[in-house]
């Protein structure tokens, strides 16, 4: 039987858990595992079912520390169907708090807008939540918006991050065109 042991922050628990249950029973049902909250540590625990595939409860955690990292349950649950869908974390933690609030303003952009074009350009699901920003996507997407938020921090004008992804898209674009075409 394979456990898994996830901390999640004590807000986020009611998230994982959902109205009368049912964001905690949705996962138990689609994966076969049994999750148990400790609402007062915020531990949750992931048990596996006895033969099962272990690959199947180690989905189930990212699921819950991409949902204690800020994500809705349906954003999160795209890593229970697709394996190849990596959840990346990205740790603020050593920036002084003024400087957190400017790169999570920055990241975010204005009514969202910075996100937004970040997640389209790279095809990713970003979450900024406390001294974290956490990424769904496949690797070299999460690649893409990676190098994107680093940009950021760093303090690159939006409109360079803007045209980065969107050169590192069409590059990508033109790559599988060619391949399609050696078809």
């Amino acid at each position: 039987m394979i456990i898994h042991h996830v901390r999640i922050p004590q807000d986020r628990i009611g998230v994982l858990i959902g109205n009368k249950g049912l964001v905690k029973s949705d996962i138990e049902k689609k994966s076969g595992s049994t999750i148990t909250v400790d609402s007062i540590e915020g531990v949750v625990q992931i048990e596996g079912v006895v033969g099962g595939d272990p690959l199947k409860t180690l989905r189930v955690a990212e699921m819950v520390k991409a949902i204690g990292r800020g994500f809705s349950p349906e954003n999160a649950f795209v890593l229970l169907y697709d394996d190849l869908l990596l959840f990346e974390v990205i740790s603020l933690s050593h920036l002084t708090p003024k400087t957190l609030n400017r790169v999570k303003g920055r990241v975010i952009g204005r009514n969202g807008k910075t996100r937004l074009v970040i997640e389209n350009l790279a095809e990713v699901k970003i979450s900024v939540y406390g001294k974290t920003i956490s990424l769904i996507g496949y690797s070299h997407n999460i690649k893409a918006a990676y190098d994107a938020i680093s940009m950021l921090i760093q303090g690159s004008p939006h409109s360079a991050v803007y045209s980065s992804l969107d050169r590192k898209r069409r590059a990508e674009e033109e790559e599988q065109e060619q391949e399609q075409a050696e078809w």
